[in-house]
């Protein structure tokens, strides 16, 4: 573990946990790398309950942060009426959390994206007065209108690219599917902005697609979840925005150089939920590729790289791979390396050695299979295949019940009844409600770390 950060942005630390023995013959290497970040403060300046807000940027300074807000605000929100009223309610919590000198702006979402705040193509700049004349403008928000999400996310683009600051993140809320626009506008507007800004994506009650909540947070790097009864939305865009607040470095980047010869079979987030990044390398020198791990405060990643070398004979040892943490230079200047570790390969007749599994490769090959055998019962079950659906989600109960994974074993016992955690054994319920089933679906890549 090596640590090259300087003062001004947080400390980074790399650790690579792996069996680094393979027998004879032997050439696939798991390591799992676990990216610490700490100094970034988790407030990010955020006042405490209580406490009058105080400015964190100086006159004249431009703040670090950006952020905009997209509320839905098609005809589906006045269903109960209650669902616009506490939307406008949870966007003024967010706004109420920014800190002092936060650039931001308000979008209405339909079929079209309008500014509502504070218009004119620009972004505000968070003290007493916008915050206040933000939360006015808000009172003047009603529900009309189709979702072309697509639209929504290149306005906030847009809006966000004026701000000349690091961190430029959005929230965006909506209670149905994307009808009015076709899934490849959406797909377009995702691959647009992926890398531009980083967002938070949140489903209200139960009229809206999983699939499509979950793709706009995993394509902008944020987080996805489920608001079954609108009366929690408050508190959720408060988290939301308090989390945004504590991120102090964008754009960090984990570095996968390897020698010639070694292929990457692939690279992915395993903690604190499962994330495929294999697909997502950009090229950065020979035998060297970027991955993407967005935006960063105090906190702690884990990702599982997995490489195939050449064969070679006992008593040998090789470098695998190097993994490092890359904070891009403005204006294009020579990256900084925040830190970095090695991936090693050692051959040898040791049996004992080289059939022991890593623990932590263990978990977290067992946490990717629960996350996905979750979405192929979920989808087994849809489809009418009940036989398919109780073999996978039995055992799903039976990888979160081994790894004590506790909050998605609670998930799972909503939709099957189950007979033995230990062996999955299980039987489909009758009847599921659909926020039971939408909250397992939205939540099947959490996980959890490794048990010390």
């Amino acid at each position: 573990m090596a640590n090259f950060s300087k003062s001004n942005v947080p400390q980074f630390s790399v650790d690579v946990y792996q069996n680094a023995y393979l027998p004879e013959g032997g050439r696939e290497v798991n390591a799992i790398v676990t990216v610490t970040s700490t100094g970034g403060g988790t407030t990010g300046g955020v006042p405490l309950a209580g406490a009058s807000p105080t400015p964190t940027t100086l006159p004249g300074h431009s703040p670090n942060a950006a952020v905009v807000i997209m509320v839905d605000c098609s005809g589906s929100m006045d269903y109960p009426p209650t669902k616009m009223r506490n939307a406008r309610d949870a966007t003024a919590a967010a706004i109420e959390t920014l800190r002092d000198g936060v650039a931001f702006a308000i979008v209405a979402g339909t079929h079209v994206a309008k500014e509502v705040y504070p218009g004119d193509g620009r972004l505000a700049v968070a003290d007493a007065r916008t915050r206040a004349a933000a939360k006015e403008a808000l009172r003047r928000l009603g529900a009309g209108g189709g979702t072309a999400i697509g639209t929504w996310l290149r306005l906030a683009d847009r809006l966000l690219a004026s701000a000349d600051v690091p961190i430029r993140h959005g929230i965006l809320l909506t209670d149905g599917r994307n009808e009015h626009e076709a899934p490849e506008d959406l797909r377009a507007a995702l691959e647009s902005c992926a890398g531009r800004f980083t967002c938070d994506a949140r489903g209200v009650g139960t009229d809206w697609e999983v699939k499509e909540v979950t793709a706009i947070a995993s394509a902008l790097l944020g987080t996805a979840d489920i608001v079954a009864d609108p009366a929690g939305l408050a508190a959720d865009f408060t988290r939301m925005m308090e989390n945004a607040m504590g991120k102090e470095v964008a754009d960090v980047a984990l570095r996968l150089w390897t020698p010639v010869g070694v292929e990457i079979v692939f690279v992915k987030q395993v903690a604190p939920t499962v994330e495929e990044l294999t697909g997502r390398r950009t090229e950065s020198g020979p035998r060297a590729g970027d991955y993407p791990t967005g935006s960063w405060g105090d906190e702690s990643r884990d990702y599982h790289v997995c490489v195939r070398v050449p064969e070679a004979g006992i008593g040998q040892e090789m470098l695998a791979a190097r993994v490092s943490l890359i904070l891009p230079a403005p204006g294009g200047g020579a990256p900084e390396v925040l830190s970095q570790g090695l991936v090693r390969a050692v051959w040898t007749d040791d049996m004992a050695a080289s059939t022991s599994i890593n623990p932590q490769v263990a978990h977290y090959t067992g946490q990717a299979e629960l996350a996905q055998v979750i979405q192929q019962g979920l989808d087994a079950r849809k489809s009418g295949d009940f036989d398919g659906a109780t073999a996978k989600l039995g055992r799903a109960v039976q990888l979160a019940a081994s790894s004590g994974n506790a909050d998605t074993a609670k998930l799972l016992s909503k939709v099957v009844d189950v007979v033995d955690a230990a062996t999955g054994t299980v039987r489909l319920k009758a009847k599921v409600a659909d926020a039971d089933e939408m909250t397992l679906e939205t939540r099947s890549t959490k996980t959890v770390r490794v048990k010390k």
